[in-house]
Order: C-alpha cells, then sequence, then structure tokens
C-alpha cells in the first residue's frame, strides 16, 4: 500500500468527520460484501462518562493474495476528533503504517478474537470511560484483502436512573424540541385558520395552499418527536421514520412550491401561471424529489457504503439548484411591477407592491443563507454536547420566516374606495425613478 492512497483515505475521512451528524439509529445491523478499503466509518456518536459501545460480527470471510493473512490487521477502533489529526500526521510519516498501532485510537477487539470457523463470530460491549464524539471504524492493514461480514452496533448513554439512552448527547433534547415547535406550529395554524375565516372574501387559493403547508409542517414535527422519543428509548424508530420522510418529502416540495407561487404572485395578484413560471416549477419539482432520495439514503444507511459521499454531493447539488430557482420568480415580479409602474399612472401601488416583493425577496435570501450556512456552521463549531442548538436554531429561524411570509402575504380587507391623494402619486412616481428596486 502506497503513501499516496493512505493519504487520500485519511484526508476523506476528516472530511467526513466534518460533515457527518451523529447517527440517528444508534442501534444498526449491515453488511461489508467484499470490501478492501483500508478504512470503514461506520457510525459518529457523542458519548458521556455512563457511555457503552457493542460490537457484534459474525458470517466473517476474508479473501487476501496473502495466504496467511494476519488477523491483528484488521479490527475496530473508536476514534475521537481532536486524535484525527495525530493519526494523519502518522499516516503521512510513515506509508506503511497501521492505524491500529496507533495510541491515540481506542482498540476494541481484532480478528485475533474471532471465534474459530466456520462461525467466526465476535461480540463484546466496552464502556467509554471518557465523555467525549467518537467515530467507530474498522481497519484492514492487509494488503490486497477483500472482508465480508455482518456488523451489528449499539451505542448509548446510561441515565442516572440505570436506563439506556440510544440518542447521542447532543440530541438527547431532540424529542421535547420538536414537541414544542410542533406546538407552536399547531397554534399558528390555528391563527391562520381563524384568519382566513374571518377574512374570507379576500382569501385566495395560495392562503389555503399556505394552510396545507402548515399542517404538513406541523406532522413532519410529531413525526421526527415521535422518532426521535423511540430511538431514545428502544434505538430503532420503529416506523416512525418511514412518516418523517413521507411529510418531510411533501413539507419540503410544498415550501418550495408556495414560495415560487408567491413570488409570481399567483392568485392574488393574477390567476395565471407564465411560461418560465411553470417551467421553474417542473424543474424544481422533480429536484426535491431526487434531492429527498438522496436524504434517505443518508439518513439511512451512513458513511459505511461506497457511495454515500456522492449521495452527499447530490443533495448538495439539488439544493443548490432549487434553492436558487425560486429566486427567479420573485426578481421577475419585481422587474415587471417596475416595467408596469411606467405606463399604467398607478404609481403609488405599484410602489407598495414593488415594497413587498423586494422586502420578500431579502427575506427568502435571508433564510436561506442561514439554513443552509449558518446551521451548518453551527454543526460544525458547537461542541458535540451543544449539537442540539443548531437543531434550535434551524426551527426557530424556519418558524420567523413562515410568520414573517405569512404575515407580508395574509389576506385582508382593502378598502375599495380607497383613494390616493396627488402628493402621495407624486412622492410614489420620484420613488420609482431611482434605482432602488434595481437586483
Amino acid at each position: 500500500m502506497t503513501k499516496t492512497p493512505l493519504t487520500v483515505v485519511a484526508f476523506l475521512l476528516l472530511l467526513l468527520l466534518t460533515v457527518i451528524p451523529p447517527s440517528i439509529a444508534e442501534i444498526k445491523s449491515l453488511a461489508i460484501s467484499n470490501d478492501a478499503r483500508p478504512m470503514i466509518l461506520f457510525e459518529k456518536f457523542g458519548f458521556t462518562h455512563t457511555g457503552h459501545v457493542t460490537v457484534s460480527v459474525s458470517s466473517v470471510s476474508v479473501a487476501s493474495s496473502d495466504p496467511n493473512p494476519d488477523p491483528s490487521r484488521l479490527g475496530f477502533f473508536l476514534l475521537s476528533e481532536e486524535s484525527l489529526l495525530q493519526v494523519l500526521l502518522e499516516i503521512q510519516q510513515n506509508s506503511r503504517f497501521c492505524v491500529l498501532d496507533s495510541h491515540y485510537v481506542t482498540h476494541l477487539f481484532t480478528f485475533r478474537d474471532l471465534s474459530p470457523p466456520p462461525n467466526s463470530r465476535f461480540n463484546q460491549s466496552y464502556p467509554v470511560t471518557s465523555p467525549n464524539e467518537y467515530s467507530l471504524f474498522f481497519a484492514n492493514c492487509v494488503p490486497e484483502t477483500k472482508v465480508s461480514m455482518a456488523v451489528r452496533t449499539e451505542m448509548y448513554n446510561k441515565d442516572p436512573n440505570g436506563s439506556k439512552d440510544y440518542l447521542p448527547a447532543g440530541s438527547t433534547q431532540l424529542p421535547s424540541l420538536y414537541s414544542f415547535f410542533f406546538l407552536s406550529y399547531v397554534a399558528f395554524l390555528t391563527y391562520w385558520s381563524y384568519t382566513c375565516w374571518t377574512n374570507k372574501r379576500v382569501v385566495h387559493r395560495i392562503h389555503l395552499l399556505m394552510a396545507g403547508l402548515l399542517l404538513i409542517k406541523s406532522l413532519n414535527l410529531i413525526c421526527a418527536a415521535e422518532d426521535k422519543h423511540y430511538v431514545k428509548i428502544t434505538g430503532t424508530p420503529h416506523g416512525w421514520d418511514i412518516l418523517f420522510y413521507i411529510f418531510q418529502f411533501i413539507r419540503v416540495v410544498l415550501l418550495f412550491t408556495v414560495i415560487i407561487l408567491i413570488g409570481t404572485g399567483w392568485s392574488f395578484l393574477k390567476p395565471f401561471l407564465q411560461e418560465k413560471e411553470k417551467n421553474v416549477l417542473i424543474i424544481v419539482i422533480p429536484l426535491q424529489v431526487l434531492a429527498n432520495i438522496a436524504s434517505i439514503v443518508i439518513g439511512e444507511t451512513g458513511p459505511f457504503i461506497k457511495d454515500w459521499v456522492t449521495w452527499n454531493q447530490v443533495f448538495l447539488l439539488v439544493d443548490i439548484i432549487c434553492c436558487c430557482a425560486i429566486i427567479f420568480p420573485i426578481v421577475w415580479s419585481i422587474r415587471s411591477l417596475r416595467e408596469t409602474s411606467k405606463t399604467d399612472g398607478k404609481a403609488a401601488r405599484n410602489l407598495s407592491k414593488l415594497t413587498l416583493f423586494r422586502q420578500f425577496y431579502i427575506v427568502v435570501i435571508g433564510y436561506l443563507y442561514f439554513t443552509r450556512i449558518v446551521v451548518f456552521a453551527l454543526k460544525t463549531i458547537a461542541a458535540y454536547k451543544y449539537q442540539w442548538v443548531s437543531f434550535a436554531a434551524e426551527e426557530i429561524v424556519s418558524l420567523v420566516f413562515y410568520v414573517i411570509m405569512f404575515y407580508m402575504f395574509r389576506p385582508e380587507e382593502k378598502n375599495e374606495y380607497f383613494a390616493v391623494d396627488d402628493d402621495e402619486e407624486e412622492a410614489a412616481a420620484l420613488a420609482l425613478r431611482d434605482d432602488e428596486f434595481e437586483l
């Protein structure tokens, strides 16, 4: 094995450890088949001083060009992010270095500990005495060797009452967090329904679609809360993850659709969509289907599968494309209103609409920036015990965005005899002449 592949693998592992979230389902069963990778990352978990990790392997087979591969060169270990840089340095200094020889890793077991074939298996639980966030790895330090095995992992911390908590130390608050925001959105939906009912004369189809968005968001949150609750107490989601992914898919597609339709002014400014606006929807919705497939693969498998990095890249690329696409209808509406204001003689009304759409443009940009960049930064820099803060920040910003968007485009009675005096019309006309609304 040469130095370059080891260095590349180590760099990729460093990248993975900075982007993968702690595991959600903490009891996992998976299969490795004819895998020759020198290191396989299974999952990451935040342990307290009462942490435990159980690893069980069975149906182990090794195919190697070496007729007698050394079983002590294949094994499992835990590695903290702080120690990862030291391990990288060791690999760079010695091209034949085996990570199992490093004193910076927490050794679990090697294939020397397996029961004799043909029923090669091993099952052992290990206490984690030093609280930290660890990643579980398998190392293969025998060149030209492929490994097949069935692996079952179980990671948890013990509560003071002795019960097992299968959520990482930084995620154990998530069931309560999601339940709180579920109640917040239910209250929001109730108020929105009341607003639509009291102003039903001016309710448009977009307002009903917005109500549907609140309903789906509420269902998505309660499923997330139940998912995390069952993982916390049993280690598995008991089917709630399926409902979570279903409502998450509907919620994301509906959110992007609502933003696009509001940006076009559909139903409250015009009853139809232009061809280019339809094309945006035609592009965004299938891309969101692909993004949600990638999200499910990322969430339900893990970095141990060979294409896991590719799925992450697909999700990131599709998300960026969709975020850019939903901006275009808002920009088109602003430009259209600006052009219309030069000919229809209704400067004050057009100024009001332009201001509204310009503010909406800024709000959408701010929402996308925070949820895609700031939240990622929080997840990266926050200590493992405070990973829940990034989830809380994301939900708070999402709720604020929903409130602002719904307030800006709420149904309200207009005075049909509202008149604009000449001074206001002249001031609006002057405002529309400057470049304030150029994007």
